[in-house]
């Protein structure tokens, strides 16, 4: 794993955006979470709402490749920042670099995404990573098109959740106000989600669980089989 991590950062622009990452000591930051996540979980499927180049669809598909099961992630981009994402060919060819030949890059919105077939033959989702376009509208539209296919197990994660800024990613003249924390608020109303803020990174990331009552028991296969 270290000589994973000291490939990744051997790309200066795999140490920015707000994931704590450290170099020196080849410190992942929030990407042990990530990471961690995708073992523990061990997803069939997981979702990457954008990546300004690729940390967490590299970390969480080095995680998913790593699982004895096989697993995919599906990452969700348009390209809108610059024209990193927009070669097909080029995109998969910077995975493999780092081993990987299972993320598979999408160049749309969620909103085109919704209206694949591959959106609608995804079936149970166990990780959805959300970091697009920041504003509050945005990210509703990102967490409402998988809330409905998050596994009973499955973990929501809001990147850039916890403070309220000036983003301008797109540039001077599309500056815009990082509102994903008003939409977070409006979240920890609901009493049937759990919700976790970590304050690390620029702006922080939260955590989101359902509370399924209809789902089995937690842990009670886990107690059965281990006496």
């Amino acid at each position: 794993m270290r000589d994973w991590i000291a490939r990744l950062f051997e790309h200066s622009d795999l140490l920015r955006m707000g994931h704590s990452q450290r170099a020196e000591d080849l410190n992942l930051g929030l990407g042990w979470l990530y990471y961690a996540l995708g073992r523990m979980i061990r997803p069939a499927k997981a979702v990457v709402i954008g990546s300004y180049r690729g940390f967490v669809p590299l970390v969480l598909g080095k995680a998913l490749h790593d699982n004895l099961e096989s697993g995919e992630v599906i990452f969700i981009d348009p390209a809108m920042v610059d024209d990193f994402w927009k070669d097909t060919e080029t995109v998969r060819e910077y995975f493999r670099r780092f081993g990987l030949e299972n993320v598979r890059h999408f160049r749309m919105t969620t909103q085109e995404f919704v209206q694949t077939g591959t959106y609608r033959a995804l079936g149970e989702v166990g990780l959805v990573f959300i970091d697009g376009h920041h504003s509050e509208e945005q990210v509703r539209i990102d967490y409402k098109a998988f809330e409905t296919l998050l596994a009973p197990r499955g973990i929501v994660l809001f990147h850039d959740s916890m403070v309220v800024r000036e983003d301008k990613i797109y540039g001077p003249e599309r500056a815009y106000e990082m509102r994903v924390k008003y939409f977070i608020d409006t979240l920890k109303s609901d009493p049937g989600l759990q919700i976790f803020d970590l304050p690390f990174g620029v702006s922080g990331l939260t955590l989101l669980r359902k509370v399924d009552k209809t789902a089995p028991e937690p842990l009670r296969e886990w107690i059965e089989g281990h006496p």
